[in-house]
């Protein structure tokens, strides 16, 4: 590893964690992570300790992305709750002392899993790969904000629909160029927002990449990558997460168009009905505002990506990849579209 790794001044930093997270001796380095087109990420090694160091990028960026320090706040929050997160260590928020704010947190051991489809695998490995997203996700919304000291975290109700009115904002923000189908899809959501029933912490990007894995069985270690974080609506969260079975994303192999019985991984309806299980709802709870629901994430996802795409085009993108991210979001508004078509 090297000890600089672009603007990060790795001797400024190993006098931070000597000082204000613990002594160490040796050198200290730092490896940039690539993979995540948001917060720019890097492996910590301080003496015998790793951490795992989190940034804001660099340059302009667009109102309320980035919110390293809500990432910080939940995992703290969730540290003694039986939701398995990394323990986190300082937050910074003077971008003058390494050039963004950031936030570091131990280091993880584990597996990092990136094509649904758990390649390599027996069929009963993967359903109890997927029994355990599906767990871990419903403690995360049995989690009750006021316990956690979270209930300022968000608000309570309406959270569609400032989710709406926020992802529009940014998508307009950061919009290169027009796509109608994402006009239609904008204007079938505003019409449609359906009454909120409950308020739980919600992930905001669960998903089985952003999760670490143990080394041999198929537990959860830690839930990564907070960033979306916020009290919302727990039905919301879990379609997000059900996404895998309807969208392709490029070469992120998703679950989209798979056989799947042979493979042991449950279908969509399974999995809806091993989550209500797990929530004690009702199946038809779950799904009264599916196609809704599945329409909203897919914008959300949209706009998500047209934010990789100018930064892509101001020169202040995360990762290499950033380019094939903003070539899907008219692809991705038309995967939304298809949703509105099953109400």
């Amino acid at each position: 590893m090297e000890s600089v790794v672009h603007d990060i001044d790795a001797e400024r930093l190993g006098e931070i964690i000597g000082q204000q997270v613990e002594a160490f001796t040796g050198a200290l380095s730092l490896q940039r992570i690539q993979g995540g087109q948001s917060n720019p990420t890097y492996v910590v090694e301080a003496g015998e300790k790793r951490y795992v160091l989190r940034r804001k990028p660099s340059g302009p960026l667009l109102p309320s992305a980035h919110a390293i320090e809500r990432e910080f706040r939940v995992m703290r929050a969730l540290g003694a709750s039986d939701v398995p997160v990394p323990c986190v260590r300082l937050l910074c928020e003077e971008p003058a002392v390494l050039g963004s704010a950031f936030y570091l947190m131990d280091f993880v051991d584990g597996r990092i899993l990136d094509d649904q489809t758990l390649p390599g695998m027996s069929a009963g490995q993967r359903r109890s790969h997927y029994a355990e997203l599906n767990r871990v996700l419903a403690r995360l919304h049995a989690q009750k904000p006021k316990d956690l000291g979270l209930e300022d975290y968000g608000r309570a109700g309406g959270y569609v629909q400032r989710q709406l009115d926020r992802w529009v904002r940014q998508y307009r923000a950061s919009e290169t160029d027009r796509i109608e189908t994402m006009e239609l899809l904008i204007a079938w959501l505003v019409e449609r927002v359906p009454a909120q029933k409950s308020t739980s912490v919600v992930h905001g990007d669960y998903r089985l990449d952003n999760v670490v894995w143990h080394e041999q069985e198929p537990r959860i270690v830690a839930v990564l990558d907070w960033e979306l974080s916020t009290l919302g609506d727990p039905l919301v969260d879990f379609a997000y997460h059900c996404m895998t079975w309807h969208l392709e994303l490029g070469t992120h192999r998703t679950l989209a168009g798979v056989d799947l019985d042979p493979l042991g991984i449950p279908d969509e309806a399974a999995y809806v009905a091993m989550y209500a299980e797990n929530t004690g709802r009702e199946v038809d709870t779950v799904l009264a505002n599916w196609p809704f629901y599945m329409a909203f994430n897919m914008f959300r996802l949209a706009a998500i990506q047209q934010g990789v795409a100018r930064r892509q085009l101001d020169g202040n993108a995360a990762n290499d990849r950033a380019r094939d991210v903003a070539n899907r979001v008219a692809a991705t508004a038309e995967a939304g579209w298809k949703q509105t078509l099953r109400c």
